[in-house]
């Protein structure tokens, strides 16, 4: 079962529904879920060949009136991203430099339904990589995002790490980067024949013809067993740029944390259709 679901069902269960105001609101938390996700993938900084770190520290900016309807469960669902965020780090093996904190805050510049995710990467006092660490078993609890219970990622004997990342390396988390609108595009690679391919749960599906129907029928290019995708979900075209269409779907499209009927596709650019997250690629050669 993938994070999101297992996020979206532990929701679901809290507090004998404490949480139904929640969803109804028009931002939803497995949205949100989904972008701290990308801000994570986003914000890597790869420190050697087993150690990549991720920002532990990431602020939800919500319109006004999504924040009022959010408020008043900010604490606990906050604990249950950060619970979220440890999760994904697990899968993906990343690791933090301090404990994992999400906090949500007012945007007056927002519209209802859109909101922003800004991160940054907080040393712990000891300034070592932080690995998540799973459950001891089904009856344990989550820590809170302020609790200690990750092991050190650093091996008895080895170096301590630094506090920032290596010279000429990426930035990554450290210190809450622009809005992604701002952000410089990452440059082409040259020559070659541009490639497109999605992920889905690890697995690769090749895009080899100009359009890709994405559902839960048998006569979708790609079969996604979700009961949250629609026969005929979306379908993403490629091109110049590439772009993706909602195809009347029950449930619709989150495209970069962006509810969506439409909308251009770039390299990583993270699509949830369900409960399912689809991560769009494409590279030169």
């Amino acid at each position: 079962m993938g994070v999101l679901k297992k996020f979206e069902q532990r929701l679901e269960g809290l507090v004998n529904g404490t949480f139904a105001k929640v969803f109804k609101s028009e931002v939803q938390p497995v949205e949100i879920a989904g972008a701290l996700q990308r801000e994570c993938d986003n914000n890597a900084t790869i420190w050697n060949r087993d150690r990549t770190v991720v920002p532990n520290d990431f602020i939800v900016e919500l319109s006004a009136p999504d924040h009022e309807r959010l408020s008043p469960y900010s604490g606990q669902l906050g604990d249950e991203l950060a619970g979220m965020v440890r999760d994904y780090a697990k899968q993906q093996r990343y690791t933090f430099m301090g404990p994992i904190k999400v906090n949500l805050e007012k945007a007056d510049d927002l519209d209802t339904g859109l909101y922003r995710v800004r991160s940054r990467t907080l040393a712990s006092s000891s300034s070592q990589p932080e690995a998540p660490q799973a459950p001891a078993g089904p009856a344990a609890g989550r820590p809170g995002p302020s609790a200690p219970g990750y092991p050190p990622a650093t091996p008895p004997g080895a170096p301590p790490m630094p506090s920032a990342p290596p010279p000429g390396t990426r930035p990554g988390g450290y210190g809450y980067p622009q809005p992604a609108g701002q952000r410089p595009p990452a440059a082409p690679a040259s020559g070659g024949r541009t490639r497109y391919w999605i992920e889905i749960n690890g697995s690769r599906h090749q895009i080899s013809r100009p359009t890709l129907v994405l559902g839960r029928s048998t006569e979708a290019d790609v079969r996604i067993d979700d009961p949250g995708v629609s026969r005929r979900h979306c379908e993403i075209r490629t091109g110049t740029p590439s772009t993706i269409q909602d195809l009347g779907s029950t449930n619709g499209i989150v495209v970069d944390g962006q509810h969506t009927t439409r909308a251009t596709l770039r390299d990583g650019s993270r699509i949830v259709v369900g409960s399912t997250t689809v991560i769009y690629r494409q590279a030169e050669g």
